[in-house]
């Protein structure tokens, strides 16, 4: 049985990967982008499958009428994907308030914004699941992406709990954690805070690290996620591509035994 998606930010990267992929099979897809011209070959390929949609998701009314046009549309929705997001490089010395708050509307608020119009349909559907495009960077934190850590380490947060809330209503959310992958999302629809000298050697530093990074095709990460919303029983959290898989584990262990180290502590704390 087809799937009727609803995407945001399929212009390119990973987003376009879903859209295509979906399409590829004979699915249905509302499509969104900033400029609808981005989709045309997409319309042009797919005609009646696609529907192009204007969208900024900060706009929360601009969403939830987005939504209902799609729903109009299609008449249902199974997939949504919350992709629509950017990076913001800089220390937390660096970077402005107005340029946080401007991360944390489009990566945390945009998607709060469709899986709060979404949960209406879904629930009277009783089935649906929800996609939300996170990172590796949701799950640890590394130098000048504090503001990007911060908006999703809140959509791990908020997604976490959501899954417990819509479980219930035959709805599953999905939080995908890519690393490195060759996206535009470190180039130009990335912002970055006015360099303060200070922190130069640290920039150097990670730009050493990650000039001999091995980074994945985005190309690839639609028929994944293809392996996901058909699955009976979607994970919570999976990671897409091989870089994260290594790092995670390292990562909680790292946490594990600091916890442990400074156990005697913790129950001191509780007097």
């Amino acid at each position: 049985m087809s799937k009727v998606w609803f995407i945001t930010g399929t212009s390119r990267g990973f987003g376009r990967s879903f859209a295509e992929s979906a399409l590829d099979r004979g699915d249905r897809v509302a499509a969104t982008a900033r400029d609808t011209a981005t989709l045309d070959d997409l319309v042009a390929e797919h005609g009646d499958n696609v529907l192009p949609l204007a969208l900024d998701v900060t706009d929360s009314a601009a969403v939830a009428a987005a939504v209902t046009a799609a729903h109009e549309r299609f008449g249902r929705l199974d997939v949504v994907v919350n992709n629509a997001g950017y990076g913001l490089f800089g220390a937390i010395e660096e970077i402005s308030e107005q340029q946080l708050r401007d991360q944390l509307e489009t990566n945390l608020f945009g998607a709060f914004f469709v899986t709060q119009a979404v949960l209406p349909i879904l629930r009277a559907q009783g089935s649906g699941h929800l996609i939300q495009i996170s990172t590796i960077g949701g799950v640890g934190a590394f130098p000048n992406l504090g503001g990007y850590h911060a908006s999703k380490w809140a959509l791990e947060g908020f997604s976490e709990a959501l899954a417990q809330e819509v479980a219930g209503f035959g709805i599953a959310v999905t939080l995908v954690e890519p690393g490195g992958f060759a996206t535009d999302w470190a180039g130009s629809s990335a912002v970055h805070a006015t360099p303060n000298p200070a922190y130069q050697p640290l920039r150097d530093a990670m730009a050493a690290r990650a000039g001999g990074a091995q980074y994945g095709d985005p190309a690839a990460a639609g028929p994944a996620l293809l392996q996901i919303v058909d699955a009976d029983e979607p994970p919570l959290r999976v990671l897409f591509g091989s870089q994260p898989t290594g790092l995670v584990k390292h990562l909680y262990a790292q946490r594990l035994q600091t916890w442990a180290d400074w156990e005697h502590v913790s129950h001191a704390a509780q007097g």
